[in-house]
């Protein structure tokens, strides 16, 4: 059962792994900027960028879930909930805005298109929602943070 109010939050949730994830994934793509790069590159940082991309995507899911977790009547409730369902819930309850759970919701849906679609029109797509999406990510790694210190 969900309740209405933002109950206590007593965990602190480590964002260290899934802040590395962007920062590597950051580098990347200051390095494909590089027109060298670009030509030559784009397989080598592109599939670092994709994968990057997929672990902070998890990464993202997985500890928003956990800080969702106080409002659920039990852990394995939260621990139930889908990727998508997770990120509704986060706009509900005013962790992430409505704008933002959308955004989540394409990320997930390009990454799950990689089965179908993989190569250099897949990679080439992926780079271009990564600065939004990094932007995304350390916003949500920031407010998984500033919740650790209530």
């Amino acid at each position: 059962m969900i309740t209405k109010t933002a109950p206590p939050l007593d965990m602190n949730i480590d964002t260290a792994y899934m802040r590395r994830c962007i920062d590597m994934l950051e580098s990347m793509v200051d390095a494909l900027q590089h027109s060298s790069l670009k030509e030559n590159g784009l397989d080598l940082y592109g599939d670092i960028c994709i994968e990057k991309f997929d672990l902070a995507l998890e990464q993202s899911g997985k500890l928003l879930k956990k800080r969702l977790r106080p409002w659920f009547a039990s852990n394995r409730q939260a621990d139930r909930l889908t990727f998508r369902d997770t990120f509704r819930y986060a706009a509900k309850h005013s962790l992430i805005s409505a704008d933002a759970c959308e955004r989540w919701l394409e990320y997930r849906d390009h990454r799950n298109h990689a089965e179908n679609d993989a190569g250099r029109a897949f990679a080439e797509s992926t780079l271009g929602l990564l600065p939004t999406f990094i932007e995304d990510a350390r916003t949500l790694a920031t407010t998984i943070e500033e919740l650790n210190d209530d």
